[in-house]
């Protein structure tokens, strides 16, 4: 009989914590240092999880010290979060993955990762110069060309909010799609102008033609030259080196991370866009929504 008992109990006991995983809601966040990092503090900001305040920006999964709700944060590859999120109860997902797959951010996330933050946040993207070229006029005048109207309708409309511009603008946005396509056709004449070398990475750089417009207009008598790399750890080697005058293609805690290590003598000196981290459901159409069906930790 006594053996009886203790079967039963621990069927109880197994059926009890069978139960209690499979209501355990899995959110994924990308694997990869900086965006894991993002991922974590997202949740954070939609009150599902607490951090280690002294994790700053950059948390890992060990610096999560609670759980308000009832969930567990999956680390997954990034390009493999949109086509598994039915699996999931919620993921974390940025623009590159996230648009093409249909996932519309002001459309389809539960929340956005703050965009229109700059100053120290670290996951804006900036344009960056020799240290010793921080002053550069020429430069200045190109960093002031990017933080225009023109430029941040472009970013918005031709990106379908995969990006958002990391500096002020009016959001009554008059640029069509048909603006942006001629802007990317848009070529300008180089003849008897100051030719600045800018690295960049991906295909997303068709924004540097509404620079080069604005630059036109203004009679800035600069041409800019787009030198793109395969690779992410080559534009600020090439940058340090004098190979490039300039380089865009990523933000400031990948920068602060690639000079510490590598000895490079970069700095930003312009911000330009964000591509903001989003948390996306098939399940649940509503952060409360969520919420509700993972229920408080514990309970």
């Amino acid at each position: 009989m006594k053996k009886l008992i203790a079967l039963a109990l621990a069927l109880a006991l197994a059926l009890s914590l069978t139960v209690s995983l499979a209501d355990t809601l899995e959110i994924g966040i990308p694997d990869d240092g900086t965006n894991l990092s993002r991922g974590i503090k997202l949740l954070e900001t939609a009150g599902l999880i607490t951090v280690d305040p002294a994790a700053g920006y950059t948390p890992e999964i060990a610096d999560i010290t609670g759980y308000i709700y009832n969930i567990e944060v999956i680390p997954a590859q990034a390009n493999t979060l949109p086509s598994t999120l039915a699996d999931y109860g919620a993921s974390t997902i940025n623009g590159t993955y996230a648009i093409p797959n249909g996932l519309i951010p002001s459309k389809d996330g539960l929340i956005i990762e703050k965009q229109s933050e700059s100053g120290d946040n670290p996951y804006v993207n900036i344009i960056a110069a020799r240290a010793a070229d921080a002053d550069n006029e020429t430069y200045k005048t190109i960093v002031a060309a990017y933080q225009t109207q023109l430029v941040a309708e472009f970013l918005l409309v031709n990106y379908q909010e995969a990006f958002f511009p990391a500096f002020d603008y009016d959001s009554n946005i008059t640029l069509t799609q048909e603006d942006a396509d001629a802007l990317i056709a848009y070529e300008s004449d180089p003849t008897g102008k100051t030719k600045v070398t800018v690295g960049v990475c991906g295909a997303n750089n068709d924004q540097w033609k509404a620079v080069q417009k604005v630059l036109d207009d203004e009679g800035a008598n600069i041409y800019i030259e787009l030198v793109e790399f395969d690779a992410y750890n080559l534009p600020n080697e090439a940058l340090h080196t004098g190979e490039i005058d300039l380089n865009a293609f990523q933000h400031k805690a990948y920068l602060n991370k690639d000079a510490g290590d590598n000895g490079y003598d970069v700095v930003a000196i312009g911000d330009t866009l964000i591509a903001p981290l989003t948390l996306y459901s098939r399940n649940y159409d509503s952060l409360d929504a969520l919420k509700e069906a993972a229920g408080l930790y514990g309970e």
